[in-house]
C-alpha cells in the first residue's frame, strides 16, 4: 500500500481528495493536516511514502513543513498540491525537497496515477511548468555567459562530456535523444547520468538540473 498523507487548510479540499483515493486498492490515506505543522507530526506518526501538501496554510507554510519533513523523513515524496501557478512557488518547493507540482485543478482521475509515479520515483511537474522554467534557466545562462567563462576549474569533479549530458538533460531531452546528440548509445548516457547523480549528490533529473543551475556548472 502507498501511504498518503494529506496536507490542506481547507476542510472541502481535504475531504474530497480523500474521497478520490478512497476507491484505489493501493492506496491508503492514513493522515489529514490542516496545516504544516499538522503535516510534520502525522509524517513522524505514520511515515507516509507521499504527502500531497498545499503552500499556503496557517501556522506552518507547505514550503517550511517540507524542509523539516524532507530532514526528518528524506524518503517520503512530497506533492506540492496548490491554485497557484507563480514560478516563485514551483522554484522555492522543490529546493526544499518537493518532488512534484501539481494544480487543484487537475482531474480526478489524474491524482491517483501521480501518486503511483512519484512513489515510483518519478518527478511530477506540469509540462507548461517545465517549459517556463527550461525558458528562464536559458535565459540566465545566456545573460551570465561571461560569468560563467571565467570559472575554468571544473566543479564537482564534472569532465566535459558529463557537462555536455548535464547540458542535454537541463534541456528537457531524454536518453534516446542525448545519445543521438552525442553519438553515444543509451547505455552509455545511462552510465553518464549515474556518474553526474552521484557528483551532484541528487536522485533525479529534476534536482539535477535544479542544483545545474543553482552552482552555474553549465559554462
Amino acid at each position: 500500500m502507498i501511504k498518503v498523507v494529506i496536507a490542506d487548510d481547507q476542510d472541502l479540499i481535504r475531504g474530497s481528495l480523500r474521497i478520490v483515493l478512497r476507491s484505489e486498492k493501493d492506496i491508503e490515506v492514513v493522515g489529514l493536516a490542516a496545516n504544516g505543522a499538522e503535516a510534520i507530526e502525522l509524517c513522524k506518526l505514520h511515515e507516509p511514502d507521499v504527502v500531497l501538501m498545499d503552500i499556503h496554510m496557517p501556522e506552518l507554510d507547505g514550503i517550511e513543513a517540507t524542509r523539516h519533513i524532507m530532514k526528518q523523513h528524506p524518503a517520503a515524496r512530497v506533492v506540492m498540491l496548490t491554485t497557484f501557478h507563480d514560478m516563485d512557488y514551483v522554484r522555492e518547493a522543490l529546493l526544499a525537497g518537493a518532488v512534484g507540482y501539481l494544480l487543484k485543478a487537475m482531474q480526478p482521475e489524474d491524482l491517483a496515477a501521480s501518486i503511483r509515479l512519484v512513489n515510483n520515483g518519478e518527478t511530477l511537474i506540469p509540462q507548461d511548468i517545465a517549459r517556463i522554467m527550461v525558458a528562464e534557466w536559458t535565459s540566465q545562462g545566456m545573460a551570465g555567459k561571461q560569468k560563467k567563462e571565467k570559472e575554468k576549474k571544473p566543479r564537482y569533479g564534472l569532465t566535459e562530456r558529463e557537462t555536455d549530458v548535464l547540458r542535454l538533460l537541463v534541456s528537457g531531452k531524454d536518453n534516446r535523444e542525448i545519445a543521438a546528440d552525442l553519438y553515444l548509445s543509451e547505455g552509455t548516457v545511462k552510465n553518464y547520468i549515474s556518474t553526474i547523480y552521484s557528483k551532484l549528490e541528487v536522485t533525479d533529473r529534476l534536482h539535477a538540473a535544479l542544483k545545474a543551475k543553482e552552482e552555474n556548472l553549465l559554462r
